[in-house]
């Protein structure tokens, strides 16, 4: 099993403040993936602890979390003892990880902005 790092930047968001999109906005995120690019549940099983996130903008401090996974419903997770905090993926299990592909990450602010995979390499 291979673990890959994904960075993904904030994407254009039309009707936000973040209309043109953020280059310096986003995720860093380490995640088993398929050879076609989605994430590997069964690697995902086996390397849970190692399949981090770190978001980053400009304005605020870096938050590390975990890619966490309740049923079928993947999410970002930044303290376990606080269902609060995190941030829901849309459909990701269905997404695939390569470099110019979009994704919906729900903030925490609750609003769901789309974001641009920008590079996958192995970790």
């Amino acid at each position: 099993m291979t673990l890959s790092r994904i960075v993904m930047r904030l994407a254009r968001n039309p009707g936000t403040e973040f209309a043109g999109g953020d280059d310096h906005r986003g995720y860093a995120l380490t995640a088993p993936l398929t050879a076609d690019g989605y994430l590997d549940d069964e690697a995902y099983a086996k390397s849970r602890a190692e399949c981090v996130v770190r978001r980053f903008a400009p304005d605020e401090d870096a938050v590390d979390g975990r890619l966490a996974k309740r049923r079928d419903r993947w999410f970002f997770d930044y303290d376990s003892d606080d269902t609060e905090d995190d941030e829901p993926l849309h459909r990701l299990g269905e997404h695939r990880f390569v470099v110019g592909e979009y994704l919906t990450v729900t903030d925490e602010d609750g609003r769901p902005l789309t974001y641009k995979v920008m590079e996958v390499v192995p970790a």
